[in-house]
């Protein structure tokens, strides 16, 4: 096998009529990486979309219907839990915005082929958070953190409630009030976000205006510091880019909502890396614009090293020296960016405490 899973995929996925002909094992090793990243579903699409499909083998295209089949079931499911939800907290009224995969399924956005929707993501207004949240413990939605510090830390500095589970269903519910911690350097503007979504035809539910939704996108990818499915969600940023940027006006409101929420190196990130790995189509204008909110020199060439580095090594298979160092440093920039130091130090040290008494314990 020539090349590395992740970016074979990638090239599979950019391109498909451009990289045919792989071994079985280099087969076995793209779609081992797209089940891990989620965009096993993704590729089947872009196989078919640009008619492609017949041209794998049917071992191949056998895994990817079976992807397919769960993207479906995964899209129905979501799809069901939003209406529930949206039902549940109509009498609320507060707005009620969709997120992340279950957002681009309910707009039809180009970004829901073939992708995966796990998890129901919300957004209210911070201040309904609490009309919000008892509704939804009538309902049998249950907080799933027991200890009281993790509890009291979500309530306080984070982003969101803690993470909710229905006590007979199953399935996760993260109520968000804002996109960032409340600790975080970056501060979005959580009312223009809630200003400026759209409304979804016969639907309880908004979703984010278009910039906002690729904001929202790129401060999970280049934010979070996990960077888990990275290169799905750079997938879907590039999908979000080429649908919206159709539009020239688009790009236009890209750079002034960016500027608005003080997001301006997120969304050049996902401009700069998009482009990269996907060859994605970026306006001149608004690449310029936002070019200067980039790190300068050696900071951004360390920075596209981790980036590029870590999203090379996607997949499941055990990441190399280098590539566990760049996540490594990818995950320390993300909390030193989430946290003031002092807070930082506090949590880390309370946390350190809790696990070694729990030890002890045991």
């Amino acid at each position: 096998m020539t090349g590395r899973p992740a970016l074979l995929l990638a090239r599979l996925l950019r391109a498909p009529e451009t990289d045919q002909g792989h071994t079985p094992a280099t087969w076995s090793a793209i779609l081992r990486c797209a089940r891990h990243e989620g965009l096993a579903g993704a590729l089947a699409h872009r196989l078919r979309e640009t008619g492609r499909w017949n041209d794998v083998p049917d071992q191949v295209r056998a895994i990817l219907r079976n992807a397919e089949i769960d993207v479906a079931h995964g899209h129905t499911r979501a799809t069901w839990r939003a209406r529930g939800i949206g039902r549940l907290l109509r009498d609320v009224g507060c707005p009620l915005i969709l997120l992340k995969g279950t957002a681009y399924v309910a707009a039809g956005r180009q970004a829901a082929n073939g992708r995966s929707a796990g998890d129901l993501d919300i957004l209210v207004p911070r201040s309904w958070l609490g009309a919000v949240e008892a509704r939804l413990a009538d309902a049998g939605w249950r907080i799933v953190a027991t200890d009281p510090y993790d509890i009291a830390y979500y309530r306080q500095w984070m982003h969101e409630l803690p993470p909710m589970v229905h006590e007979t269903r199953g399935g996760e519910l993260d109520v968000h009030h804002t996109i960032l911690p409340l600790t975080h350097r970056l501060r979005p503007d959580a009312a223009a976000l809630v200003a400026a979504a759209q409304p979804l035809p016969d639907s309880d539910w908004r979703v984010l205006c278009p910039a906002d939704m690729v904001l929202h996108s790129a401060v999970h990818l280049f934010c979070d510091g996990e960077f888990t499915k990275g290169l799905r969600n750079l997938w879907d940023l590039h999908q979000l880019l080429m649908e919206f940027g159709r539009d020239r006006r688009f790009w236009d409101d890209l750079v002034t909502r960016a500027r608005l929420h003080g997001l301006e190196r997120p969304a050049a990130y996902a401009l700069r890396y998009t482009q990269r790995l996907f060859h994605t189509r970026v306006e001149a204008g608004a690449l310029a614009a936002l070019r200067p909110a980039l790190p300068d020199g050696a900071a951004r060439a360390l920075m596209d090293a981790l980036v590029l580095t870590t999203l090379a090594s996607a997949g499941p298979d055990t990441p190399g020296p280098a590539a566990r160092a760049a996540r490594f440093l990818l995950y320390v920039r993300a909390h030193w960016l989430k946290m003031p130091p002092a807070l930082l130090a506090r949590h880390l040290w309370t946390k350190w405490r809790m696990r070694r008494q729990g030890t002890r314990r045991g």
